[in-house]
């Protein structure tokens, strides 16, 4: 029996796939000749998950891979009518992600509650300006996404004292639905978009949903960029509907030199960074080499993405599909 071709979407650093030596055909191949090698593929490994590549490759002539995987927790840059309707089982990865992001949207709460960013802009001033800080423990948050990492999120903010409301798709058990969103935020201290990109989330967060906020709230977003309505969030800002955002995805990434978010009032704005810790490239390879191995095997592959919804399904205990 032949190896299976494997084909890898690849960006620098590459993966490293060395145990996979003798049981794959490895193939690397850039944006540009993605549509012409699609057709050889048993499996294409998305590495460079920041590409749109696969989305307008796929439309094509010939066969297509059984299974693509990306190294990234969104599929939304992959899904194209095509491959939603395909055959072709997509997998994310889930598992690398959640904890790296929760620490850094912790991070992100406890820095606007104690407002570290004007002390360290006092201290560029070599200004001594007393004030007092939000105390976090009893404060009120609003987490949107009741994925892994909005889940994540969840537990940490939990730990210290706040008190977090999930919002997910549907109710259920501890999780709210989208309906009662609007009741929460306002109500909420805190407001934390970790939810994936479908046609219902996008430009969810608007000129409406700010102006339902607290004037002393704060909302982040680690989601993903075209969630927000980046024009509506800056004059939100400026107009202090409320009190501090901080963004680390955006609607065109990288953020230009030329982008006005960079000036908006009481705005912190990150690389894309949130779940990036040192050597995540190396987990993603490892993660992708187990579920190779287990997908040669035979053997059923965790991270499966419910494709019509756009992301892969978390159930609670006891919770059946479909619910």
């Amino acid at each position: 029996m032949p190896e299976p071709t494997l084909l890898v979407l690849d960006t620098d650093p590459s993966p490293r796939l060395g145990r996979l030596t003798g049981r794959a055909r490895i193939r690397y191949t850039d944006e540009a000749g993605l549509a012409a090698r699609l057709p050889e593929a048993d499996v294409l490994l998305v590495w460079d998950f920041a590409s749109d590549a696969v989305r307008k490759a796929w439309p094509g002539e010939g066969p297509r891979p059984a299974w693509v995987h990306t190294a990234s927790a969104g599929v939304d840059r992959l899904l194209c009518p095509e491959l939603t309707a395909s055959d072709t089982v997509v997998t994310n990865a889930r598992g690398i992600f959640e904890r790296p992001v929760a620490e850094y949207v912790t991070g992100l709460v406890l820095a606007f509650a104690k407002d570290l960013p004007g002390t360290l802009e006092l201290q560029r001033r070599r200004q001594w300006r007393h004030r007092e800080s939000t105390r976090l423990a009893g404060s009120r948050a609003v987490v949107v996404g009741a994925g892994p990492i909005g889940r994540e999120i969840t537990r940490l903010l939990i730990a210290l004292g706040v008190q977090v409301a999930l919002v997910g798709r549907t109710a259920r058990r501890t999780i709210h639905g989208t309906e009662d969103l609007d009741r929460l935020t306002a109500l909420a201290d805190w407001v934390i978009c970790a939810a994936p990109l479908t046609g219902s989330t996008h430009a969810m967060f608007d000129a409406r949903f700010f102006g339902l906020m607290q004037p002393s709230a704060r909302f982040i977003n680690v989601g993903r960029g075209p969630l927000v309505v980046e024009d509506d969030l800056a004059e939100a800002l400026r107009r202090r509907w409320i009190a501090g955002a901080a963004l680390d995805v955006f609607e065109r990434e990288p953020l230009g030199p030329e982008s006005p978010l960079w000036d908006v009032p009481d705005l912190i704005v990150s690389p894309h960074m949130s779940g990036d810790t040192a050597g995540w490239r190396d987990r993603l390879s490892e993660q992708f080499v187990a579920m190779y191995e287990l997908w040669a095997a035979g053997e059923r592959l965790p991270n499966v993405v419910d494709k019509q919804r756009g992301y892969v399904p978390v159930r609670e205990p006891g919770e059946q599909p479909g619910e």
